[in-house]
């Protein structure tokens, strides 16, 4: 997979596995401890960054294949309509990111890059990802003392925040 030159470790595991608070709470340390990071959320179900009623979303109703939103110098945003196309590949959405020093990436669970895998015992699925993807490097769990790893690989407990910063940035060579 071509990264663009981007460094890219990504946060991996079943629905309601505690993906998404991981990713926000390693985005958050890494950054406090000086890291430019980028991230890349990968949405399995339908949602819509855009809402009725605003006129970016009228633009795009009219027709518009992308509209680039500039909110009053916070932020800016391209929504592409991708239509009759397939969703982006992962090394697509890379090439649009600016430089920076690691990619988080939540999702993506098949691509091949560096990842740790989330288990929670209350997730939809509780079955290991890690025998069958050799590019998970570590396993973060709410029950690490019961859990094992069996895999051989690293094993944090899932609020081990700090811990799992500290692997990511050895294992990244930020």
């Amino acid at each position: 997979m071509d990264t663009h030159g981007h460094k890219i470790f990504g946060v991996t595991g079943w629905k309601n596995s505690g993906k998404t608070t991981l990713a926000i709470a390693l985005i958050k340390t890494l950054t406090e401890r000086g890291f430019k990071i980028s991230s890349v959320k990968h949405a399995h179900h339908k949602c819509d960054i855009d809402k009725e009623g605003t006129d970016s979303f009228r633009h795009r109703e009219a027709g518009s294949g992308e509209v680039a939103l500039v909110a009053a110098g916070t932020r800016w945003a391209i929504m592409h309509e991708c239509k009759d196309e397939q969703e982006p590949l992962l090394s697509d959405v890379l090439a649009r990111l600016e430089p920076c020093d690691l990619v988080l990436v939540e999702g993506y669970k098949t691509e091949p890059f560096p990842k740790i895998e989330v288990r929670r015992t209350e997730s939809m699925k509780t079955d290991p990802i890690a025998p069958e993807d050799h590019f998970i490097t570590a396993v973060a769990s709410d029950t690490p003392q019961t859990l094992g790893a069996p895999e051989g690989l690293p094993l944090f407990a899932l609020d081990d925040v700090e811990g799992i910063a500290d692997f990511i940035i050895n294992m990244m060579d930020l």
